[in-house]
């Protein structure tokens, strides 16, 4: 049913709740998978697409690889700033990373990410599912804007990839 969805509406996000606790996300990206996964883990690429449009996002901290840890400030335009972080578990190039994550005006709810890179030739469908430890933390996102926050992300990581052939 995603797949279809996807087939039918490349280039938006499609966003699901297929079990508890659980968040997956999926969309597919006009770029080949490396460069996907390039724009993932290159500190100078996150700042240009990662976070709304109206906010800065700052890579504090970007150790790509197990046991690394991210941190990345997003910056309104009248300069307050959160920060997210967490610790990545798991990098496979270009297929997968596995991380934590966690907003930090909420410290203690972190939740574990898991983002594969399917190769479709040119294109490339990033899935990300976020496991959350309990129902209620995962009806918490989905209330804050979550959606809307991460449908404007991939629009701006679309925008990259489509403007950079080294992305």
């Amino acid at each position: 049913m995603i797949n279809e969805q996807l087939d039918k509406a490349a280039g938006s996000t499609v966003v699901s709740t297929p079990a508890e606790r659980e968040i997956v996300s999926e969309r597919i990206f006009d770029a080949p998978r490396e460069r996907v996964f390039a724009a993932y883990t290159d500190p100078e690429l996150i700042p240009q697409w990662w976070g709304p449009r109206r906010m800065t996002t700052i890579v504090d901290r970007m150790e790509v690889r197990p046991g690394g840890a991210w941190r990345f400030v997003m910056r309104e335009p009248g300069g307050e700033e959160v920060g997210f972080r967490g610790i990545y578990r798991e990098v496979t190039p270009p297929k997968r990373i596995v991380q934590t994550f966690e907003w930090e005006p909420m410290p203690g709810h972190v939740f574990v990410e898991t983002t594969t890179f399917e190769d479709l030739g040119a294109r490339t469908k990033v899935a990300t599912s976020s496991l959350f430890h309990t129902n209620e933390e995962r009806d918490g996102v989905l209330a804050s804007g979550m959606e809307r926050g991460l449908t404007e992300t991939y629009d701006r990581l679309a925008e990259l990839l489509a403007n950079t052939g080294s992305a």
